[in-house]
């Protein structure tokens, strides 16, 4: 996700460049701590889980001790306990705003993104031209922590359409109904869900489950709600959804 959002930065007219472990060889993404922290004013983090974030912003990369950073905007979806929990590790002068977004990878490569933003008002209106270089839809929810939460419920949403949907296209083979006709129904009917809609240009549709892949993620993302859920609240659904996910064989 992290590439097309900075290309569509860069496309944007803004001076955007990236940071990756692995070598690139694009100019603007480096690998160089000491060239990526020069002149560094706002980081916006699109990692994968509380591991790399806690490594980019105190760890091996530790930009936060940068002392031009003004500005955290956090991408990634992580538990919205961590999130909030980070303003009590990051200075008081750089400002954190949670944006985790939505639309998987063909949402990013078309700049059309969805962005939950939390955050001080005037901060998020500060930053917004950087999301609408990259997004087409921002929903304000709140206060700083308040986009990741939605985003985590967002998302415990996705899994479990992720998970029904694929077992209604396996029961599907098996009676013999040809897939392309029942997405496209499914499209036009009460079943109706992002990944039935999308599932020929969502990237991971069809994959089986991988710790390192983007279903593995979904499994990471209900963790994030499970943690940030309701004291007391039933969490049997949840976590019966995540085990379906976490069992999904590659389809055809």
């Amino acid at each position: 996700m992290g590439a097309p959002m900075l290309d569509a930065l860069r496309a944007a007219g803004l001076p955007a460049r990236g940071y990756d472990v692995v070598p690139s060889e694009q100019d603007h993404v480096t690998d160089d701590i000491a060239v990526f922290s020069e002149d560094l004013d706002t980081l916006i983090t699109v990692v994968r889980d509380i591991d790399q974030t806690d490594a980019v912003l105190f760890g091996d990369q530790n930009f936060t001790a940068i002392p031009s950073l003004r500005r955290i905007i956090i991408c990634s979806t992580l538990s919205p306990r961590y999130v909030i929990g980070l303003r009590e590790r990051v200075a008081s002068h750089i400002t954190l705003i949670d944006a985790p977004m939505s639309g998987a990878q063909i949402a990013a490569e078309q700049a059309r993104l969805s962005f939950m933003l939390g955050g001080d008002s005037d901060d998020l209106e500060t930053a917004q031209p950087l999301f609408n270089a990259m997004g087409k839809y921002f929903h304000h929810m709140g206060g700083y922590g308040a986009g990741m939460q939605a985003k985590v419920l967002n998302n415990l949403l996705a899994a479990s359409n992720t998970a029904m949907t694929r077992l209604v296209l396996d029961w599907a083979d098996q009676a013999g109904l040809e897939e392309g006709k029942l997405l496209n129904l499914i499209h036009t009917s009460s079943g109706q869900n992002w990944l039935a809609s999308g599932f020929n240009d969502i990237e991971f549709a069809r994959d089986g489950f991988a710790a390192d892949n983007t279903i593995g993620i979904l499994v990471k993302d209900v963790a994030s709600a499970l943690d940030a859920a309701p004291i007391g609240a039933d969490k049997s659904l949840p976590e019966l959804i995540q085990s379906a996910v976490r069992n999904l064989k590659p389809r055809a």
